[in-house]
């Protein structure tokens, strides 16, 4: 079975390219994000200090806080899950080849992994381009920030904890040798999906 994995951080397009990799190689698409609440329930129960403050906490304690203390503990999450997406990596028997996406597969993990750097690429957005593209998706202001107090002071939290974070991600990448790309929304999805498809050597 072989493995690809998109790391990178939110907003970057990394689903539309699995998604589409997915359809075109016939691979088998893991997306991390749809396990998220069964890890935090999980880590919470054991006792996984970021866990059990995600499942904890409003919307009103996390994103009103200081957006670097924001990035360090979304940075300790991912490293407290991991192990949760690994073991979901390891019970797949679809007999495909997996591609997966997420911002749980920080490059410092996949160096820890022994993940090779072609089978491993980073999708960061220009801070521009994720902003924009947030306030397009509904669901922002109308569930996830609508408890809070200032939910326009909240996104922008949230907005700049994730620019802090992609930094990080792009940081990793250096110190690694994983291959980091930026998506300035230049490119349509399609064309960028090709380009990663001949990153990790994918043939039709």
């Amino acid at each position: 079975m072989n493995l690809y994995i998109i790391g990178g951080s939110p907003c970057a397009g990394k689903s539309t390219v699995a998604e589409l990799l997915a359809g075109w190689y016939g691979l088998h698409y893991f997306r991390v994000d749809d396990r998220l609440d069964a890890y935090i329930r999980k880590g919470a129960d054991r006792a996984f200090p970021i866990c059990q403050k995600q499942s904890e906490w409003t919307a009103e304690q996390i994103f009103m806080r200081d957006p670097v203390l924001q990035c360090e503990e979304e940075l300790l999450f991912y490293e407290e899950t991991f192990p949760f997406v690994c073991e979901d990596l390891e019970r797949i028997s679809s007999g495909q080849d997996i591609i997966t996406e997420g911002a749980a597969y920080l490059p410092g993990l996949m160096k820890k992994r022994g993940i090779l750097k072609e089978r491993y690429l980073s999708l960061t957005p220009k801070p521009e381009f994720q902003v924009s593209h947030f306030r397009k998706r509904e669901w922002v202001f109308s569930h996830i920030l609508a408890g809070c107090s200032d939910s326009e002071r909240a996104f922008m939290n949230w907005m700049q904890r994730d620019i802090l974070f992609a930094d990080k991600v792009r940081q990793q990448c250096e110190r690694t040798g994983y291959s980091s790309w930026i998506n300035r929304g230049e490119i349509p999805a399609k064309e960028l999906a090709e380009k990663v498809a001949i990153h990790f050597g994918l043939k039709r």
